[in-house]
């Protein structure tokens, strides 16, 4: 039986992770680790064992990890937090086991999105334009923001997940001091300036391999958990989701992700917005680790006989060089799935047919 380890298991995107894998009825031991001692209960349903931590940035964690490998012969890592998934692919040569990442400065460009940005605008296709923005030269680079990108900006953390640091601007004033706030609050983040785009809010989950294109599912996110708590309006993870079969949003994350890495392998999960004329524009990739709602799809293609959309599945095949399943590369699942779920509340699969019965 094949062991896997997955990092920040305790979290919503480990937990829906380890319970694809679960629905899946593959003979696989899993074991998890988080940093939270509460949170490593989230996980133990569905987890031999889970272990407490150190954080990815102490000098312990590396070591903590193979410690957990070797004493429990685990034959995959999965890495789930940006973070985690940065020093685990950074020290991967000193992981003593299989870690099947994008290559090291795939996760590097992906992590920073004013890089990927640039890439994608050197290759000459429609991407989220963005600038830089320099903590000593706030007003300057905020004004220059607006003279180049519009009159609405997105003003983000160069880093990070689920809308890091980010807000909507309207004015230099507000967006000098919401730096200035995260500064205060001792945060190093580096910030970036992008064009406001106010249309769809679309997600790309999909598994490459090689270059090759294995399978992938786009969503569109409707509705967010508790957007009132945050400026943006966005939370880091969508209480309602559909799925969507869209030929421009699937050529355009592919086109994204390969322009990135030619050989692209592992996970990669495109963020993508429309502009206001409805060109679709790439505007972060996650690649190596999975969105939050992975289960969605697996879930899905569990209900509706489709193997290959429980992509956790996938991964973890390719990685132990098994048969995968046959299917489509693109739109695995019916369109207008509805996945509508909520803290202390069941999840839910709803056909748009049945939304209002």
């Amino acid at each position: 039986m094949k062991k896997i380890l997955i990092t920040g298991a305790g979290g919503p995107a480990g937990v829906n992770f380890l319970k694809s894998l679960k629905l899946a009825n593959q003979k696989r031991g899993l074991y998890g680790t988080d940093i939270n001692k509460y949170h490593l209960q989230f996980a133990n349903p569905w987890t031999e064992k889970m272990f407490l931590v150190p954080r990815a940035d102490s000098k312990d964690y590396i070591p903590s990890i193979n410690r957990i490998i070797n004493e429990y012969d685990i034959d995959l890592i999965h890495p789930q937090p940006d973070v985690e998934v940065s020093v685990i692919s950074e020290n991967r040569e000193k992981i003593d086991t299989i870690t099947f990442l994008p290559k090291k400065e795939t996760v590097r460009c992906c992590q920073d999105k004013y890089l990927s940005s640039d890439i994608w605008k050197e290759n000459m296709f429609p991407s989220v334009r963005a600038l830089e923005i320099r903590f000593d030269h706030l007003e300057s680079d905020i004004e220059k923001a607006f003279n180049e990108l519009g009159e609405k900006l997105w003003i983000r953390a160069k880093k990070g997940a689920g809308g890091t640091g980010s807000t909507p601007v309207e004015n230099i004033e507000t967006g000098v001091n919401w730096i200035k706030y995260w500064k205060s609050r001792g945060k190093k983040w580096e910030f970036i300036a992008q064009e406001y785009l106010p249309g769809r809010n679309i997600a790309f989950q999909s598994i490459f391999n090689n270059g090759e294109l294995v399978c992938s599912q786009a969503r569109e996110r409707i509705e967010y958990i508790y957007p009132y708590l945050a400026p943006s309006g966005i939370t880091g993870t969508p209480i309602v989701a559909r799925t969507i079969h869209d030929d421009k949003v699937n050529e355009m994350a592919t086109k994204a992700i390969l322009a990135i890495d030619s050989t692209a392998t592992g996970i990669f999960c495109v963020d993508m917005k429309e502009d206001k004329s409805g060109l679709i524009c790439p505007t972060e990739i996650n690649a190596g680790r999975f969105f939050t709602t992975s289960y969605f799809f697996s879930y899905a293609g569990k209900i509706y006989g489709i193997p290959l959309a429980n992509m956790p599945n996938i991964l973890t095949k390719l990685a132990f060089d098994e048969k995968i399943p046959d299917g489509p590369k693109y739109n695995i699942l019916p369109k207008n799935l509805y996945w509508i779920r909520h803290i202390d509340c069941s999840e839910h699969l709803i056909e748009e047919i049945n939304l209002n019965q």
